[in-house]
């Protein structure tokens, strides 16, 4: 009769193991959501990929931190795991953890693929912090936060201490909306080409040419009159309403872009990205974080309330049983009016009297924000681009 209650016995005993197993897998994946709501509520600019399989903590993040409180908190409750999740940046890597972009704009994609979605753009000399590698691909993150990937191609991989000498070096800005960098001075044959807002370093100059270089290595000149000295332009970046509409106005025409940030193509907040990129400030990227920072102005098409540089947001109001879906956004410039990028960069109106009249976006209308002068976590200043942190 013993040997009836043996397999009995150790049929309990695996139920009771299985079910004590099971409930710590429940409780640390709620411990697991609960922690990304917290640091990682937007995947766009951070990584808090894990779960918990087999008594085993799996996954990468990039959050670091965080994870060692994750860690923290399961050693409290005394849950046994296993830690094997993969920290960001690789360390394969090794040193090489930073990144410039060494062409006029640098296509950065969902995926580490050529065919795959274009997700944004970076400009010539923006610092990027690299987090992995893909046959040839690498994972960054560009200064405004966003995660995706680039083409070994298109940059120029840094140690730390690299990029810090980088950075102490004379540098330059390209102010003409698009140019050449040529390879002597008879500007005869082309090094690259270049848009507004490339970085570059300074080397020499002359009576009316300067001689620059690329954080890949490669030389040429360019004419003084295309560009200014970084510190001067700086000082000389504001979101006045003029400077705005300026610049706005300077885009006209450029065609629409999915995943553009640059005068070479603009989606709709790449539009309002480059705009305020130009005049000094660094926006989040898409309009769907754009609508989350600054202050409210208005959600009522009161468009008396309304100044020059307000963003206006579109898409689909929500309801009990749907989120709200915000799909555009244009940049308020006075008169009714306001300039955005659906199709190319355009002016609509909200006035039925006015030719540019836009029912279109009227009818999905949201609300409108401002970030001129408002003080807001994820808005930054164009010259923090030039601090290694």
């Amino acid at each position: 009769m013993k040997r009836i209650y043996i397999p009995i016995l150790v049929s309990l005993i695996t139920a009771f193991f299985s079910c004590v197993s099971q409930e710590n897998s429940d409780e640390v994946s709620t411990l697991i959501e609960a922690k990304r709501a917290e640091v990682a509520p937007d995947k766009r600019v951070a990584i808090w990929d894990l779960k918990f399989e087999n008594d085993s903590l799996k996954g990468e993040t990039d959050l670091i931190d965080a994870l060692e409180e994750l860690l923290a908190e399961l050693k409290s409750q005394e849950i046994s795991f296993t830690d094997a999740v993969h920290r960001l940046p690789d360390s394969s890597l090794g040193e090489k953890t930073k990144a410039l972009v060494t062409i006029s704009v640098a296509n950065i994609r969902s995926n580490p693929k050529h065919s795959a979605e274009l997700a944004t753009q970076a400009l010539m000399g923006t610092p990027l912090n690299v987090l992995k590698e893909d046959d040839g691909w690498f994972l960054v993150q560009t200064p405004d936060g966003y995660l995706s990937w680039v083409d070994r191609a298109g940059i120029q991989l840094m140690s730390e201490a690299e990029l810090e000498r980088w950075h102490k070096e004379p540098k330059i800005v390209f102010t003409a909306l698009s140019g050449h960098l040529w390879q002597n001075t008879d500007q005869k044959e082309m090094v690259s080409d270049l848009v507004a807002g490339n970085i570059l370093t300074l080397q020499e100059e002359t009576k009316d040419q300067l001689k620059v270089s690329l954080p890949d290595g490669r030389e040429g000149w360019i004419s003084s009159s295309e560009a200014r000295d970084w510190e001067s332009w700086i000082a000389s970046r504001e979101t006045s309403p003029e400077a705005l509409i300026a610049t706005a106005k300077q885009m006209m025409g450029i065609p629409y872009l999915w995943g553009g940030t640059s005068i070479k193509g603009v989606d709709c907040s790449g539009f309002t990205k480059t705009v305020y990129y130009l005049n000094g400030q660094i926006i989040p990227r898409d309009a769907s974080q754009q609508i989350h920072e600054g202050e409210l102005v208005d959600a009522d098409k009161n468009w008396d309330k309304l100044q020059v540089g307000d963003l206006l947001f579109f898409g689909v109001k929500g309801t009990p049983e749907k989120k709200e879906r915000v799909v555009h956004v244009g940049m308020w410039i006075g008169n009714r009016e306001f300039i955005h990028s659906r199709g190319l960069v355009r002016i609509s109106s909200f006035d039925p009297e006015n030719p540019n009249y836009d029912e279109y976006e009227l009818g999905r209308y949201l609300r409108t924000k401002r970030i001129v002068n408002v003080p807001s976590e994820h808005v930054l200043s164009v010259s923090e681009l030039l601090t290694n942190k």
